[in-house]
């Protein structure tokens, strides 16, 4: 932090003295905030990786045996007959017609095998059902090949699994946790086949970034040219740099990656808005600028009621309220044709009822029913909010709480701003 020193005897000077060395402090602080804020201090390793060092996928087929009667159906017929199979190659002959069990089930195998790896090297194993087994729990994998993509056989895998989740009682009383058709082996695949890469072949090691960028593959390249102190690497593309491992003059190339891999380098991050408009989530970056504009955001809510009225007719009789028992009170007497004369008394259409209570409308097979329908409008003022030239994601995200936005309003609203042209940075609907 650099400090200024002026002397001075007067009350004026020694203020502006000191205005002058809080202005320079506040310039620094501003500056190294800008700086911390669009650059980060990565390694190379995090952000790239070397070609030709890859994991690689590996698929099989097996049986789970050894289920408390929570197995494939008879319905299932591949798993019947893929066991009438390994029987077969047991010398057991057997019909798959035959077969009704319900402690076994088919499975997939699947598994990395990771760069290096050498026959006899253990690998981790997922198994998941095939068929319509309740659970895999307490089953063991009986030995499975697994394949790459080229069918060649790379792994073996066999043991018991290991769940993740559990089930308790049965029907409406019982309880799943998490899934009871995936489980896993650990360290249940062995490695058949050598797939491990000569790196002292290697005359080039292409650094190849996560995330494409011209900017960091220059940065990333200056940088291992600075290490070396002479011109080894160069920038491919966006997302590609190479280092000359003759240049380098490296004892060797696992040396050399290690060497690369370890140097930090500073990487801008781009300025970038995910949307995910299913979930309503909304992931913006601290970089993300916006030009002038103006939000008005306001809500209008219609609501439409629709009530059932009938007209009063020559089919329609009114409620009728028996007072002291005899059927004459407040509510009159039911109409003639409704079935009742000048009294309730003798009315077809009345029930005995208690005093004091009233009887339930009537609507007779001629009745006309009129549908009444209501709108209610409720228009709440406008929000209006107002951001200035670069104001940053701060400050919109807090602007729009302010005036009760939701995160599928923020949506909208972010669409809007970019359609206008007011947001400077890339917008990802997913």
């Amino acid at each position: 932090m650099k400090r200024t020193f002026i002397k001075t005897n007067s009350r004026m000077g020694r203020l502006a003295a000191c205005l002058l060395t809080l202005g320079a402090m506040e310039a620094t602080l501003s500056a190294h905030a800008a700086t911390s804020n669009s650059n980060h201090h990565v390694l190379i390793r995090d952000i790239t990786s070397i070609q030709g060092v890859r994991d690689n996928m590996l698929i099989g087929y097996g049986l789970v045996v050894g289920l408390n009667r929570t197995g494939d159906s008879q319905q299932t017929y591949f798993t019947v007959q893929t066991l009438a199979n390994a029987m077969q190659k047991m010398g057991v002959l057997i019909s798959p017609a035959q077969v009704e069990v319900k402690n076994v089930a088919a499975v997939f195998v699947t598994a990395w095998l990771p760069p290096f790896a050498r026959p006899g090297s253990r690998l981790d194993v997922t198994i998941s059902s095939v068929g319509d087994a309740k659970s895999l729990s307490g089953g063991v994998l009986l030995m499975s090949s697994l394949h790459g993509p080229d069918g060649q056989v790379y792994a073996e895998a066999q043991g018991p699994l290991i769940m993740g989740g559990y089930t308790a009682g049965s029907g409406s009383n019982g309880k799943e946790v998490n899934s009871v058709t995936v489980g896993s082996i650990p360290n249940g695949g062995i490695v058949e086949r050598d797939t491990s890469v000569d790196l002292h072949d290697f005359k080039i090691v292409s650094l190849l970034l996560r995330n494409p960028d011209f900017t960091t593959a220059k940065q990333i390249a200056d940088v291992i040219n600075k290490e070396y102190q002479k011109t080894v690497a160069s920038a491919i593309d966006s997302a590609r740099v190479d280092v000359d491992v003759a240049q380098a003059a490296a004892p060797s190339t696992p040396e050399l990656i290690s060497r690369v891999q370890n140097l930090a380098v500073n990487v801008t991050t781009p300025a970038k808005i995910v949307i995910n408009e299913r979930t309503g989530t909304i992931v913006l970056g601290g970089d993300v600028k916006l030009t002038p504009v103006s939000v008005i955001h306001g809500n209008l809510s219609i609501e439409v009621v629709t009530t059932y009225a009938a007209v009063a007719g020559p089919s329609v009789y009114a409620p009728t309220i028996i007072e002291n028992g005899n059927g004459q009170g407040a509510g009159g007497s039911a109409p003639a044709g409704a079935g009742g004369s000048g009294n309730s008394s003798g009315g077809a259409r009345n029930e005995s009822m208690r005093s004091g209570q009233e009887t339930t409308a009537g609507i007779g097979p001629g009745a006309t029913v009129i549908p009444e329908t209501s709108v209610n409008v409720t228009d709440q003022p406008t929000q209006t909010m107002r951001l200035d030239d670069g104001a940053d994601v701060d400050e919109l995200v807090n602007g729009l709480h302010a005036i009760g936005t939701t995160s599928r309003d923020v949506v909208a609203i972010l669409e809007a701003i970019k359609a206008q042209g007011g947001l400077q940075a890339d917008l990802e609907v997913q």
